[in-house]
């Protein structure tokens, strides 16, 4: 199997730069999620130097919807990251690591009185998704004595090649307005007294792994920026969104690459904005392609048992990633302690979790397997955690930063106690 580059196998056992996954699952206990910090800053500066060779003006938003801890936040920060925030959770949290205003874009299509109230008090541009939403931020802002500064969100009604649940461009999903709509949507923001149109936004689906959907997409953005133009709207930058897609099948995904992405969708951006005679910023949304790559989950083997499949019951189940069970996601995994060793029989890792689908990882080919081994579940990093549940009252697992020798918790284990401290006895039992 391919592996990333900073994921090795140093005397017959997986490590994560120069850490020995093994050794770290012993220290801190399984299951582990272990993120290399390092991996993740150069994802970063791969994707930002790809648009800006061609377009200077071009500024990475990370999804933090994928991975919300704020250590992450903190180093994407530190590089000049903005971010796409889809709660007020992690628009604080955003704001915690340093991450300036107004490089943040508060995104979403059902966001209270409340998240909004907050959006205009930190100065953070809200992407509209509705003409209710539109009148509402109106509202709060002019109680507030501001103008709270917007974009709309565009539906741009395209055919996308990815899992039905994660896409959000197609004409049917709940996000965005109609392409065709967006227009008198526009106008009627100019006649509120307490917002102003600052940009225009877009997002078309997740773990896309061909080109073409995103030049599409940019071609409908690029036209709806001259429309814009066109009726008196001075857009400051043009949001194509995230959504590229990483090889989760090592060996044979088609992989694009950030480079790729940027021949394809730069030109065609710039030749839109030329049409229409203005010079935005080119702002991107990427999530996945930052972190996915960047973590492994570490599980040990409980029992295996041989029935009408070799199954290995492993302490990690879908309450820490849901992906396999939600999507049907595919997941690499390698036993970490014989990661050099021979594949001798095909097995099924099964979860802790009181559900049939509870499977991480079916019928793969691997070293004999026993309890006591550790197994490295690979690309674990963008919708692992963030997804996490306390489902069957387990509590959530710890998790682990490297960056070149160093090595740190950056999220403590959880226990029983973490998920009865919000409890309350009502007055009746006590």
């Amino acid at each position: 199997m391919k592996l990333p580059p900073h994921l090795s196998v140093q005397g017959g056992h997986l490590a994560i730069g120069p850490h020995d996954l093994v050794a770290l699952a012993n220290e801190y206990g399984t299951p582990l999620y272990v993120t290399d910090e390092q991996r993740i800053c150069d994802n970063y500066a791969r994707y930002q130097k790809a648009l800006a060779t061609l377009y200077p003006k071009s500024k990475v938003l990370y999804a933090a919807k994928a991975n919300g801890n704020i250590a992450l936040l903190r180093a994407l920060g530190k590089l000049g990251a903005g971010a796409d925030v889809f709660s007020p959770g992690e628009l604080e949290l955003a704001l915690s690591a340093g991450m300036k205003p107004a490089d943040l874009l508060f995104n979403g299509s059902s966001k209270s009185p409340g998240d909004l109230a907050l959006a205009v008090a930190n100065g953070i541009t809200v992407s509209v998704d509705s003409l209710d939403e539109l009148h509402q931020l109106n509202a709060v802002a002019k109680a507030g004595g501001k103008k709270a500064r917007i974009s709309f969100r565009v539906n741009p009604a395209l055919r996308i090649p990815t899992h039905p649940k994660i896409a959000t461009g197609v004409a049917s999903s709940k996000f965005g307005i109609a392409h065709e709509q967006i227009l008198a949507a526009y106008k009627e923001a100019l006649a509120c007294s307490n917002v102003v149109p600052v940009g225009v936004h877009c997002h078309i689906g997740s773990q896309i792994l061909e080109i073409e959907p995103f030049v599409k997409a940019t071609e409908v953005m690029v036209k709806v920026a001259k429309d814009l133009t066109a009726i008196g709207v001075t857009l400051e930058f043009i949001d194509l969104g995230g959504g590229l897609g990483i090889p989760y099948h090592h060996d044979t995904d088609p992989a694009p690459t950030p480079e790729d992405y940027a021949r394809a969708v730069v030109p065609v951006f710039i030749e839109g904005i030329n049409a229409a005679g203005i010079n935005p910023a080119l702002w991107v949304e990427p999530g996945r392609y930052l972190v996915a790559d960047s973590s492994v989950l570490l599980t040990r083997v409980n029992s295996v048992k041989f029935a009408h499949k070799n199954f290995v019951n492993v302490d990690a189940g879908f309450n820490l990633l849901i992906r396999p069970t939600m999507y049907n996601s595919y997941h690499e995994v390698i036993v970490a302690n014989k990661a050099a060793s021979a594949a001798t029989a095909t097995y099924s890792i099964a979860g802790p979790i009181c559900e049939t689908g509870d499977i991480l990882a079916a019928d793969r080919l691997l070293p004999a397997i026993e309890a006591g081994d550790i197994i490295a579940v690979l690309d674990a990093g963008a919708y692992g955690f963030a997804m996490a549940s306390q489902y069957n009252c387990r509590p959530r697992c710890a998790e682990v930063l490297v960056k070149g020798k160093e090595k740190a918790l950056m999220r403590n284990r959880e226990t029983t106690n973490d998920i009865t401290r919000t409890m309350v006895t009502p007055p009746w039992q006590q």
